[in-house]
Order: structure tokens, then sequence, then C-alpha cells
């Protein structure tokens, strides 16, 4: 009868277990030095030796003539354990036997000494399964045991196992096996079975055996039904999708090329492909093309993939995309196992990763905000350079003066090069004329006339105390830099309440805000002498500042730079 390759290549003795040399090595030095432990835990993920370590570690503390803490596997105690003719040593499946008539019938046989060896195992595998009323009849047992009892607990999940049995055992813990030693293994046994399997076929079975070694040597018994195994027989054999037609659908997805990659989705759906495995690989390729990014030579690359694409991919992909794409699949995967088309689900993430829009989910709106930042900031690199701003004419400064003042132009800024004086006054004779409207109570043309050629002469007593505020806020340079443009934000004082109008949205929350109202309002009561009460009103026009104007007065204050 065929015996399947994980049964036939277990290990029979520690040195052969591979990956888990901080186990063995001190498991062997305990049979060594004669110290062993009356209970034993065994913690890690499927497949990485916990229960092949049981039973050699039962063999050898039970072998007539063992070697270096080795079981010789040749002695009769040996032999009759690895056969399970020797019923001193058990092997319990505690999620089939989990019950506490269970674990009291096991308690009751284990206070009897061992008929044919030195002593007797139990070995009792996913543990965690045991309910709390046969934990607690365990307990008892492993806190006084008899002399000649061995328990050996092995588990999958560790936090359901209560802190009082924990107590009770030396824990070790079984780390995930590395694709290069499960590849190495599955190369001997291939030799050993006469399989011609090729390098990259191994490393992609290790890759994914995910940490497994139990699971390498099925993929490899399942992908050996001929006599050769290559990376094609992989890709049919366990339904994935083939490295290049993988990366065309991820330059598809990327350039969101939607047709593209359903076309090329619904390809590899006739072929036979498996659709959780492909979103999975597409995950997987998210996931390394977001390393390589956070540093490109990272150890951590999964080697599923060349490095040369994934450069190229990362070139195209912000990390708020990637983790998008992340959060899609993740979605998409989940909603696989609940049932309902495939297909669908697998197309329906395709299309949300392609257009961000169609997704609610914070890693969508932060891809929509990136995508939104870098084409406002390709635009305003495009129209603005450093020779725009800096470099201007030294003898004409006077034109450019009253070029500027004409145009409504900001007059701070580091293209400037005239006398800080004038600079100020220039700029509140500026304010002051942009504000004359809110100053003029509704009355007819003429009298608007009249009052704004008084201003010329004396300004206004609330333009002055604005110009005050201001003074009082120029050290708290983000509060300054939003309201000094009066070209944006125009203010009135009355009766103690101070009313600020702008036209942009954006802007009056701000002012509306904690952080800006309230330096706002200290100012303006130590100008006035009293408290103020401030209010914010929109302005019908919205804002006219133009992408320029806005770069200068951010420049002037130091909030930007321009290399």
């Amino acid at each position: 009868m065929y015996q399947a390759l994980y049964r036939k290549y277990r290990p029979r003795c520690f040195r052969d277990v591979a990956g888990q040399e901080h186990v063995t090595e001190t498991l062997r030095r305990q049979i060594v030095l004669g110290r062993l432990s009356h209970a034993y835990l065994f913690v890690g993920t499927r497949g990485t030796g916990k229960t092949t370590c049981a039973k050699i570690l039962a063999r050898a503390v039970n072998c007539r003539s063992p070697v270096d803490g080795e079981p010789c596997n040749k002695c009769a105690s040996c032999i009759g354990i690895e056969n399970g003719s020797i019923l001193d040593v058990l092997e319990l499946d505690a999620a089939s036997n989990n019950g506490v008539d269970n674990v009291r019938a096991l308690r009751e046989e284990a206070i009897y000494t061992p008929a044919s060896v030195l002593r007797r195992v139990y070995i009792v595998d996913e543990v965690h399964m045991l309910s709390t009323a046969a934990f607690n009849a365990l307990l008892k047992i492993l806190e006084e045991p008899p002399e000649h009892l061995v328990f050996i607990l092995a588990t999958t999940e560790l936090h359901k196992v209560p802190a009082t049995i924990l107590s009770r055992c030396q824990r070790f813990s079984f780390k995930r096996i590395s694709s290069a030693a499960i590849a190495e293994r599955l190369k001997l046994v291939a030799v050993d079975e006469g399989i011609a399997l090729t390098e990259d076929a191994a490393e992609k079975l290790a890759a994914l055996a995910d940490g497994s070694m139990r699971d390498g040597l099925s993929l490899l018994d399942q992908c050996a039904s001929g006599a050769s195994v290559d990376m094609a027989r992989v890709l049919d054999t366990v339904g994935l999708a083939g490295q290049q037609e993988l990366l065309r659908l991820a330059d598809a997805v990327t350039v969101r090329d939607t047709g593209s990659a359903l076309g090329i989705m619904d390809g590899l759906y006739n072929d036979g492909r498996d659709m959780a495995s492909m979103l999975s690989e597409l995950a997987l390729l998210a996931r390394d093309v977001l390393v390589y990014k956070l540093s490109a030579d990272s150890p951590l690359l999964s080697g599923s993939f060349g490095r040369a694409e994934i450069a190229a991919l990362s070139k195209k992909l912000p990390p708020e995309r990637l983790f998008s794409f992340l959060e899609a699949i993740r979605e998409s995967t989940f909603g696989l196992s609940r049932g309902g088309s495939v297909k669908l689900a697998a197309e329906m993430c395709l299309i949300k990763m392609c257009d961000e829009r169609l997704s609610e989910d914070a890693p969508a709106l932060l891809a929509r905000i990136a995508r939104l930042e870098n084409a406002d900031c390709g635009m305003q690199c495009a129209e603005l350079t450093v020779s725009d701003i800096r470099q201007e004419p030294k003898d004409d400064s006077a034109q450019q003066y009253s070029e500027r003042g004409e145009q409504g132009l900001p007059f701070t800024g580091p293209a400037q090069k005239l006398d800080s004086a004038n600079t100020d006054n220039t700029a509140r004779d500026k304010t002051e004329t942009e504000n004359s409207e809110l100053l003029i109570p509704g009355s007819e043309s003429e009298q608007a006339q009249e009052h704004a050629q008084e201003k010329e002469t004396s300004p206004a007593p609330e333009l002055d105390f604005w110009q005050k505020v201001l003074e009082q806020l120029k050290d708290n340079v983000p509060v300054y830099a939003l309201i000094s443009d009066s070209a944006k934000v125009q203010a009135q004082q009355q009766n103690g309440t101070l009313i600020i109008r702008a036209g942009n949205p954006y802007t009056l929350a701000q002012i509306g805000s904690e952080m800006f109202s309230e330096p706002i309002k200290e100012a303006a009561a130590k100008v006035l002498g009293r408290e103020v009460i401030i209010r914010t009103e929109a302005v019908e026009g919205g804002d006219s500042v133009s992408k320029r104007e806005k770069l200068e007065s951010l420049a002037a204050f130091g909030i930007v730079s321009f290399e």
C-alpha cells in the first residue's frame, strides 16, 4: 500500500528534525543528563514537528541503548513504540476526547506502572480542545504525577490553555520552518523517490508550504504524479496563476485598466486557476512591493517575484494605494469563505483596486487623497519655479511695486526688494481699500465714493483695530498666515463682536477651530481691553487667489520653501 511522503519521511531522531534545533538540542541534553520533566508543552503552527518530536522523545526516554540522547530505533522498546504495539505509550487526540470522563479514565490508568518500558508516556495532541472540566481533572495529576509518568501536550493555540496548566509544564515554542530548509528537504526526498524536481519548483513548493514541512511534502506528493516536477507542473496542479500572468494583471490594475484586468482574470478562470489562490498571490505581490518601498534591501521579501519587477511596480504605486489593494483583497478573501460566486467576488475586488472611488474603507480614501495631492503638486510644480519667485530685477522695484499693487498681489515674500516699513504701510492701505465694502452701511454709490475718499486721509477705526490684532499675531505663524491676507479674510468689530468674513469654507472652518480662534480672541482682547466674541461669515464669490499667490504667501512665512 502506498504511503504518503510526509509519513514515509517523518524524522525518527532529533537530528533529522529541520528548523527546530533550539528544541531538539535542549531535549537531547535533558535525556543525556537525566533531567527529564514530568510534563512538556509543545507550541507552534501546523506541520512544524510538534508531534514528531513528541514521538521521538517518547522513544528516547524508553530506549534501552540511547546514543547521545537519541533513540536507537532498533531495540524492542523503540520498535514497539513506533509500531504501536506497546500500550504504555499512548497518543490521544483531545479534539475527539475532550470530555471530563476521558481525562478521568486517563488519570485512573496513569497511576499504574508501565508493563514493558521504563516510563508511561501520554502524548495529548491539540490539548487546547479540552473542556474546562477536563482541564481541571488533568490538573491534579500534572501537579503530583507518579515518577514513571511523562505528559507531552501539543497545541497550536496557546492562549486557550489555562495558566494553571502552563505553569506546570516546560514549554517549547516551535518556529515556522524557513522556505530554504523546506526546499532542501524536498530536494532530498525527490532524489530518494526518483523525482526530477527543478530548483524553481522546489522553491515555489516551499513558499506555498508557508513554514510547514508536512504541507511541503504533501504538495510534492500531489505534483509527483509524473516523472518530472517543474514550475509549470506546480502551477497546473495547485491551480496557481503563472508569474508572468500575475505581473500582467498587476500592471493592468496599476494603470487602472479595468477591462484588461478583467480579461486577464477571465482567462485564468477559464484555465482552471483557483480564484482564492490568485487573490492570495496578488496580495503577496502587493506586500512585497510595499516592503521594497520601505527598504529595497530588506530580507523580508518573499522571493516569489524578481526584484526588477517589484522595483518597476514600486515606482508606480504609492504606499496608500498598496494598503488599499491589501484591504480590498482581504475583504474579498473573507467573503469567499462565506459562499457565493467566487468569480464575481474576484471581479469586484479587481474593479475596486482599479478605481478607489468604488470603495469606502479608510485605505481607499487615503489612496484617493494621495492621488489628489500628487496631482495638485504636479500642477503647482509645473506652473511655479524658483526663478518665478526669487529672480527679479533689482533696478525696477518701484515698477514691480506699482504693478503688484494694481493686480492685488500680496506685497510680502522673498521676491520683494522694498523697504519693510513701506511694505507694511502699503499692505495696510491695500487691506483698507479691499475691506472698504465691509465698512459701507449699504448706502448709495455716491455716498460710497465719499466714504472711500475719507479713508484715504484717515484709516477707519475698524481697520486700524484689525491691523493691531494682526501685529499681535505675527509671532504665531500659522494663524497670521491664515488671516493676514486681506484678499481672503476681512474683519469688522462691532460692540465687542469680531466678525471675520472669508469666501473659502476651509478658511472659515479653520478660523472657527479652537487652535485658531483662541489666539485671535486673546489678541483682540489685548487691543480692545476687554473680551471679544468671534463670529465667522461666508462671503459670496469664493476664493479667487491663484496658486502662485498662495505659494508666495506661504513661502513668506517659511511654511514652504523652493529649492
